[in-house]
């Protein structure tokens, strides 16, 4: 009787891409490492690459998503609690982060690689569950600020650099390890954290030797609530004077912090990690830095933040590019692969050339931030290349992972499945830490208040382009189009030199790095004169470049 009403066969239907190794199936990754003599990170990314691509954790993944954090505001008795509730798959990526070492790495030691390790380690993690990366790389960028607060950074060094998961809401001295968020934004600034509002009062309340004081006032986005402490800015009240202010969640004489979530933002994506609205009523906190320079000590870690928001978003560019090469590899349409579909093979080398461009610049930048306190060069890619690749690695991956899941067709357009979750994801990056209009700006900046900072890049650039002329003729046009234009409503064309910029550095490091094919595809589709369209798979490459090409995209 069942077979009667069965009507119909299900086939040509398949999963996304799991249980494969994440790392060793990169083949950007794997060459970098070996080019640059870090062989002995291959067997621990191994390890990493091979449980995370298992399809439970996949699976994990989808549910802490779909079932995403709840706010406790109060206790079954009425007492104000304040706490966010997680599922329990979101608790296992928080452990991951950890016990990887993905925070900590960079400060354990001063072993050669340490930074390229990290940012491999992120753009692993974060292609099956970034939302757990949010807190990770707020922990993981204020460590830098609070290294400086010499009694602070005793009291806390072995809880940051800890690889021990604790997730227990208690005081900070009692915990084994501990997680530091960020409260900048409020209602009326946004980016613009000099008009925050929030009052910082002196006080001794607690006589602990620090520079004490009562914070009041809100935040609007105050990422991630349930950290052991966040960074505060705030208005000092005697003088006007903008701070830093190290605020935790309990205060040191184990009575809660008066910080109260008023809800949590209902986000588009990153749907696993909490983001909220607070206010502050007498929030205790302590003075990090100086007074009157609260923004210069959050600029300074917010280039870490930027730095992996860029490794967040090649994070989405890698594993949309892989579903969608998989998928093509399977689904049969009109009588063919749609891996042999002329067309689909043009959209999928167009992906795969991001893929490669968006995974050599990170950890170019991640090797340069781990150089820049002993070389000049390292140090002006750090401050004018880093906000140029965030600007256009972030957007990049909104762009990649729509192409992406068009490859699907409707199955893409599904919540339950990775690829909506991939493009609900991307935006963020580009938002967080400052919106692409902020990071152009900033790349003018960085230029205006040190120029030897893009001479340094420039030269760096020529001497890798020296091997081909029409990318050496590029960037001496750029340099040209700078000094006519830097003096003439040059703010207006921010976002014009920046993508110029950092599609030169993309194609230099490609071209350094990359087989001679893959160059010369990127360099005629992003910057020749013979770029023929404007979306992704509009450009024609012949069949043999394609196939080298698509056949980077999984490392066999």
């Amino acid at each position: 009787m069942n077979n009667l009403w069965k009507t119909h066969e299900v086939n040509n239907q398949f999963d996304e891409l799991t249980d494969y190794n994440l790392f060793a199936t990169d083949t950007v990754m794997n060459e970098y490492l070996k080019q640059y003599n870090l062989e002995n990170y291959i067997s621990i990314l191994q390890n990493t690459g091979a449980k995370l691509g298992t399809k439970e954790s996949f699976e994990k993944g989808t549910r802490c998503n779909l079932l995403g954090p709840t706010l406790k505001a109060f206790d079954r008795k009425g007492n104000r609690i304040d706490q966010v509730e997680f599922h329990p798959d979101w608790h296992y990526f928080m452990s991951e982060a950890k016990k990887t070492g993905l925070i900590s790495f960079p400060y354990e030691n001063n072993q050669k690689g340490r930074w390229v390790f990290a940012a491999m380690n992120f753009i692993l993690q974060s292609q099956v569950e970034p939302g757990a990366l949010c807190p990770a790389t707020m922990t993981q960028a204020s460590i830098p600020l609070i290294q400086k607060e010499e009694r602070l950074w005793d009291e806390l060094k072995s809880k940051l650099l800890s690889r021990e998961y604790d997730e227990r809401d208690i005081p900070v001295k009692d915990k084994k390890s501990i997680w530091i968020g960020m409260g900048m934004t409020e209602k009326q600034g946004g980016s613009d954290v000099r008009s925050n509002t929030t009052i910082a009062k002196r006080s001794n309340i607690l006589n602990t030797g620090y520079k004490e004081f009562l914070l009041t006032g809100h935040k609007w986005f105050f990422s991630a609530p349930m950290c052991d402490a966040h960074l505060v800015v705030a208005q000092i009240e005697d003088n006007g004077q903008l701070a830093c202010f190290y605020v935790p969640r309990w205060k040191p004489n184990g009575d809660k912090n008066p910080i109260e979530i008023q809800r949590l933002k209902e986000k588009i994506g990153n749907n696993s990690n909490s983001s909220s609205e607070v206010e502050f009523k007498n929030a205790w906190g302590i003075l990090i830095g100086e007074e009157g320079r609260g923004i210069p000590t959050i600029i300074e870690m917010a280039t870490f933040t930027r730095l992996n928001c860029v490794l967040g978003a090649t994070a989405i560019i890698r594993q949309a590019t892989v579903q969608a090469y998989s998928y093509a590899l399977k689904r049969m349409v009109f009588g063919k692969k749609l891996i042999d579909q002329p067309l689909m093979r043009s959209v999928l080398t167009e992906l795969a050339l991001e893929n490669e461009a968006a995974s050599i610049t990170s950890l170019f930048l991640a090797d340069n931030f781990e150089n820049s306190d002993s070389s000049e060069t390292a140090k002006a890619f750090r401050r004018t290349i880093t906000p140029a690749a965030k600007y256009w690695i972030c957007k990049k991956s909104i762009e990649v992972s729509a192409e992406a899941m068009e490859v699907f067709g409707g199955n893409g357009y599904v919540n339950d499945g990775i690829m909506a979750r991939l493009f609900k994801e991307a935006p963020v990056n580009s938002i967080w830490e400052g919106s692409g209009n902020v990071m152009c700006l900033d790349v003018l900046r960085s230029i205006k208040k040190d120029p030897n900072d893009l001479k340094l890049v420039f030269d760096y650039l020529l001497e890798i382009a020296q091997k081909d002329s029409g990318l050496t003729n590029q960037i001496k046009v750029l340099k040209q189009w700078l000094q006519d234009n830097i003096e003439t409503n040059f703010e207006a064309k921010a976002r014009l030199f920046t993508e110029q910029l950092i599609l030169i550095v993309q194609a230099c490091l490609l071209l350094k790095h990359s087989p001679k094919e893959v160059f010369q595809a990127f360099y005629d589709t992003r910057l020749n004169s013979t770029k023929q369209g404007h979306f992704l798979g509009s450009n024609v490459l012949t069949p043999e470049v394609t196939t080298i090409v698509l056949s980077r995209i999984i490392n066999h």
